[in-house]
């Protein structure tokens, strides 16, 4: 087939939504010819798609521009006083549209992939033209969620509000789809709750087992933790602000050897402050995560807010790393709590746990077997099968 995949961001072989975007196009490429519209940011997201072992047959960049946060806010204000959704409207381009039209005057397209459901914006496409969502996320749950763990009044309405605008368009667009594809069993459920008669399949993320398994020599800090992830992404942020806040004061007072590194790209000031308190260290955009990851005894993923399924947990257990996770971060993947990693939700466990895996030699190896082990279902060569099965059974529908 034609396929044509617009995606929110550039397609890269790190982590993140950016890794399954990488992996499933790489995946499509085997069967069919793969073109490729991409949402930028900024100038410095511009990246050649051939270097990065994609074979395209088109690509096409939309420039978004950064809009300065006062500004943002404005307009913000604006789309809610006239009662549409912020988040939906940023994802409205007409230059998308512009793209989408010069593209199918060159060619045919069996098939649209957006990555996403706010890609999805309803574009004007030609009616023979079957459409794919791939929800990394379900966006309302993770703007529901947010709204949960939420601070200010402000803000808490305001996701809340997005939540509900955002549920509402994102299962008119996912029925009106010829098929959707989800992260895990979990999600598959939750849509389906809503929306029984979509066509709803499963291709869960995964990881690249060989570059990690390349880097497990490579030397291991003593009483050392880590934390990966993309920290322009709000739930990240607001994993690490609280584990600094809440349970970071209960590891030093314990255990005044404790290091922490947290690591990811573009972090906010909030995050960046944490750099100044004892023994916290924040990186910034690292050119690769491996590293990083050797060092630690103990890998957390203390989120409280989140959709899909966690790649950092993926990584981790591919380089044979120990992880202290919430019960949050770890769903929809098929893990035992206790043999592949351990689940602590609140503050004083999260924060007592890390301190036992510290001191525990042997039951940090038993765990980073467990996962290790765990990690060969989600390669994603497995992951690129599960696609192009989905694909497969969509278009034959």
């Amino acid at each position: 087939m034609n396929l044509l995949v617009v995606s929110p961001f550039f397609p890269e072989c790190s982590s993140g939504a950016r890794a399954r975007a990488y992996h499933s196009i790489r995946a499509l490429t085997r069967e069919h010819d793969v073109s490729l519209v991409v949402l930028t940011n900024n100038s410095d997201e511009k990246r050649e798609a051939p270097s990065r072992g994609l074979k395209l047959q088109r690509y096409a960049e939309v420039a978004l521009g950064q809009a300065s946060r006062p500004k943002k806010r404005l307009k913000q204000v604006f789309w809610i006083l006239r009662g549409r959704s912020p988040v939906l409207e940023r994802h409205r381009l007409k230059e998308i549209q512009e793209e989408l039209d010069a593209l199918f005057v060159e060619r045919h397209y069996d098939l649209v992939i957006f990555h996403s459901s706010l890609m999805a914006a309803e574009y004007r496409l030609p009616t023979s033209t079957q459409v794919v969502i791939d929800e990394h996320n379900i966006e309302y749950e993770l703007l529901y969620r947010t709204y949960e763990c939420g601070a200010s009044l402000i803000r808490r309405w305001y996701n809340w509000w997005e939540s509900r605008q955002v549920k509402s368009a994102e299962l008119r667009r996912c029925s009106h789809a010829r098929g959707v594809l989800v992260t895990s069993a979990r999600e598959a459920s939750l849509l389906k709750s809503s929306l029984p008669n979509a066509t709803v399949h499963v291709v869960p993320n995964g990881v690249d087992l060989e570059h990690f398994r390349d880097s497990h020599d490579l030397r291991e800090l003593n009483n050392h933790i880590v934390f990966t992830g993309s920290m322009d992404f709000y739930p990240n942020i607001d994993a690490v602000l609280h584990f600094a806040r809440e349970c970071w004061p209960l590891i030093r007072s314990n255990a005044p050897c404790v290091t922490w590194a947290i690591v990811g790209r573009n972090p906010p000031s909030s995050v960046l402050k944490l750099g100044k308190v004892p023994g916290i260290t924040v990186t910034g955009s690292v050119p690769d995560v491996r590293p990083y990851l050797a060092a630690a005894n103990v890998a957390i993923a203390p989120l409280r807010i989140g959709s899909g399924t966690r790649l950092k947990i993926l990584e981790a257990f591919a380089m044979r790393k120990a992880v202290v996770s919430t019960s949050l971060a770890c769903e929809g993947l098929d893990v035992l709590p206790g043999k592949h990693l351990i689940v602590a939700d609140q503050p004083e466990a999260f924060a007592r746990q890390v301190l036992n895996l510290l001191q525990d030699s042997q039951a940090r190896a038993a765990l980073a077997k467990a996962g290790c082990d765990l990690a060969q279902a989600y390669s994603w060569e497995l992951c690129g099968e599960a696609l192009l099965s989905a694909l497969r059974k969509i278009s034959s529908t």
